[in-house]
């Protein structure tokens, strides 16, 4: 099979999209497919043996952290060399709505999927709010013509859904279960993490350091908990600001860091802390159970899917502080939290990634069904 990928971000950018894309790209490449990246060109051509094609990237002046593909004419004239049997827009907004456009006029199969709930995280920029409706309105036309659009979890099925968008199904969850594994647990990283301090509790944040996940509201909890240390792994647009908020506090942060180092760190936590009730699913939470963490998590569709409660983790109400600190005392339980991590552990093994990968491939072969025959609504 024949399959052209247009997405908003890859490598070398780090973030839950490009883990998942790279895995599936693996995948394709073993069992034998030909793969064509088209994305936001910094500096990788070649991944694995599928061709990356960059277009050129703009920065955007609200939001410098990273750089950003735009439409571009360059993605239907390389779909057009490549005649894929199928397109895979990957979160058609910028760079990837190209490839809805070029689909319809080159009459390709079309796949589309919703990785970033953009109308969620207005209601974190007050000035953009009042745009919702507008928004809505765009991710509905870049989806509308698709032969199937994925989403990541129920939740955001049942929204989309509500907001009219048709032929959905979901992309079951997936994970590298061998690189991250209870066995990365180190000494050295944890002394690392903790700032020092060891025998504190840890408490492990990785992702994107942006005001829609919400890091700010564990700070209360380290003012309350000077035995709890938290490490915040990654970077991004409200570094500078939530590191001044925390200063003072039983707080590490290490920027981004990659392979062998952020296994340890995923491995080396008591519970792996998530704030965020905007994601999508939260990649980073199967990541931290295969890691044997149990999860700490504000209660939200995506994390409720994946988070029993007192089973693999704690959930807490968000913005409600002594729910907050009633779900982190699971660290003074060391029977319970043990369970938990083995708990943790054993959900993840069942979301290995090639089942995710050749599922996307039936996704694919249902999308190119449906075009030949001309009825999206099969």
């Amino acid at each position: 099979m024949k399959i052209a990928i247009v997405t908003e971000t890859f490598l070398p950018s780090t973030d839950g999209i490009v883990t998942r894309l790279t895995k599936a790209i693996d995948y394709f490449i073993r069992e034998g497919h030909e793969v064509l990246v088209i994305a936001p060109d910094l500096g990788v051509y070649d991944y694995k043996g599928a061709k990356v094609v960059g277009v050129k990237p703009i920065t955007f002046p609200f939001y410098r952290y990273r750089k950003w593909g735009v439409p571009s004419r360059k993605v239907y004239h390389e779909l057009k060399k490549f005649q894929p049997d199928v397109v895979h827009a990957v979160n058609p907004i910028l760079l990837a709505t190209s490839a809805v456009k070029a689909a319809q006029k080159l009459d390709l199969p079309l796949v589309s999927s919703y990785h970033t709930h953009l109308p969620k995280y207005l209601d974190y920029y007050k000035i953009y709010k009042p745009a919702k409706p507008l928004l809505w309105w765009y991710i509905k036309r870049n989806h509308k013509n698709a032969d199937l659009n994925l989403v990541t979890s129920k939740a955001i099925y049942d929204e989309l859904d509500a907001q009219g968008i048709e032929r959905l199904d979901i992309i079951p969850r997936g994970v590298d279960v061998v690189h991250r594994h209870p066995d990365y647990r180190d000494e050295e990283m944890r002394e690392r993490l903790t700032g020092g301090k060891p025998s504190n509790k840890l408490l492990v944040f990785i992702g994107r350091i942006a005001v829609e996940k919400e890091i700010h509201k564990l700070l209360p909890l380290l003012e309350k908990r000077p035995d709890v240390s938290l490490a915040i792994i990654g970077d991004g647009p409200a570094r500078a600001d939530i590191e001044k908020r925390f200063k003072g506090t039983n707080t590490v942060f290490t920027g981004f860091i990659h392979g062998e180092e952020l296994s340890k760190a995923f491995a080396t936590g008591d519970a792996f802390i998530f704030p965020s009730v905007s994601e999508t699913l939260g990649l980073v939470i199967l990541e931290s159970m295969a890691s044997g963490l149990p999860v700490i998590g504000a209660k939200s569709g995506p994390t409720n899917e994946q988070v029993a409660h007192g089973v693999n983790g704690m959930l807490y109400e968000n913005e409600d502080l002594d729910s907050m600190m009633e779900a982190v005392s699971v660290l003074e339980d060391e029977e319970k939290l043990e369970t938990m991590r083995r708990n943790a552990r054993n959900e993840a093994l069942d979301y290995a990634w090639d089942k995710t990968s050749q599922r996307l491939i039936d996704f694919y072969m249902e999308a190119r069904d449906r075009h030949s025959v001309g009825n999206r609504n099969m």
